[in-house]
């Protein structure tokens, strides 16, 4: 509930968020079972849209080594939230944010020599060292040095007085999907690692998102980078039942009705009944970040402890269900969108994209409530 006035004190949410942080800390538990060394959170994008504040809060006291994070508007909301857990900065940064940067001590990663010596430049007139890491690429291609690079940036890196090289990371692109090149790319990470000295000129090696940790041997490394698993999902499904599901997405019938045959149902007429229809009016849409294109493709809620099939088109404040012969349905019961009994990854399936898209495109009127 959230207060509104003196005369309306309360006003229940169409749509919510129940996101469950005792989950959030078993799927923890998983990523550690996986790799019992060192871990970072990604809570990057809104902590992949479950609540950054509220979830880095949680995970605070869990002896996280970093939280991963986009950009230095995320870190900041971090330290605001008073967590004070090291940050690491996954990917480039603007010229402009790099002295914030240096003035809180946050851990970027390095992926050209301009940077790095800003970031020296930065540290020095600010009396400081700043740790940072190395970043290579090995087959993402987004940032990075490359292979042929690297000796050479290494030694100008370790020249620079006021940076201190702590650790070398990398991406895995294809983890979920291309089991030969991401086995060959642990290869090619550890024959880099060797020829720049070997692990013990890093602290912190680092190189598997959720996929590489559960799936792979992590060799050389002793730092993972779990995101996804965290909040409840596994991009491999033969890891899926040691998860447990940290959002539900709920709604409320807000209109029940009976159309006859032939009446269109939303907008484009894309179904039109063929008998009467008892018809279930919810409020959530594509405004709420539920994906307009599952519209046609099969996707169901759950209600009353059963699937109901969607009607039509998802619009952008609400969908309509059929609920024909189910006259235990009422106005205002509750309907899970997804999450336990409706499983995210299906709803991703069905509106052709990934379920990282679908978590952080739920949109901010959608109220969290954390249990």
């Amino acid at each position: 509930m959230t207060s509104v006035n003196a005369a309306f004190p309360a006003s229940p949410p169409r749509a919510w968020a129940e996101i469950d942080l005792g989950a959030l800390k078993k799927n923890l538990a998983v990523a550690r079972e996986a790799f019992p060394g060192a871990l970072m959170a990604v809570v990057k994008a809104g902590a992949y849209g479950h609540g950054l504040e509220e979830i880095a809060r949680t995970l605070a006291g869990e002896d996280i080594v970093f939280f991963g994070v986009a950009n230095v508007g995320e870190a900041r909301r971090i330290r605001n939230a008073g967590v004070y857990t090291p940050i690491y900065l996954l990917g480039a940064t603007w010229a402009e944010e790099r002295a914030e940067i240096v003035a809180n001590d946050w851990t970027p990663c390095i992926s050209s020599i301009a940077e790095a010596e800003q970031f020296n430049r930065l540290a020095a007139a600010q009396g400081k060292r700043l740790k940072v890491h190395l970043a290579v690429d090995t087959g993402m291609g987004r940032g990075g040095f490359v292979a042929d690079d690297l000796v050479n940036a290494l030694r100008h890196l370790e020249s620079l007085e006021n940076l201190e090289l702590e650790g070398i990371g990398s991406h895995l692109p294809s983890a979920d999907e291309d089991e030969a090149f991401t086995k060959s790319q642990f290869a090619r990470f550890r024959s880099i690692i060797d020829e720049l000295g070997g692990p013990a000129r890093f602290k912190w090696i680092h190189l598997s998102n959720s996929a590489g940790l559960l799936g792979y041997d992590q060799g050389v490394c002793n730092l993972t980078r779990p995101g996804l698993m965290l909040y409840g999902v596994s991009p491999l499904p033969g890891f899926q039942e040691k998860l447990s599901t940290v959002m539900t997405l709920k709604s409320r019938v807000t209109l029940l009705r009976t159309l006859p045959a032939g009446h269109g149902i939303s907008y484009g007429r894309q179904f039109v009944t063929t008998q009467p229809t008892r018809v279930a009016t919810v409020g959530i849409g594509y405004g709420d970040g539920y994906p307009r294109h599952v519209s046609g493709n099969g996707a169901a809620v759950w209600l009353r402890g059963r699937r109901f099939p969607i009607l039509g088109r998802v619009t952008m404040d609400q969908l309509m269900v059929d609920v024909t012969g189910a006259v235990d349905v009422m106005e205002g019961d509750e309907v899970e969108i997804f999450g336990p009994n409706i499983p995210v990854a299906e709803i991703a399936e069905k509106a052709g994209t990934i379920v990282w898209e679908i978590f952080t495109c739920i949109t901010p009127r959608v109220l969290r409530c954390y249990v």
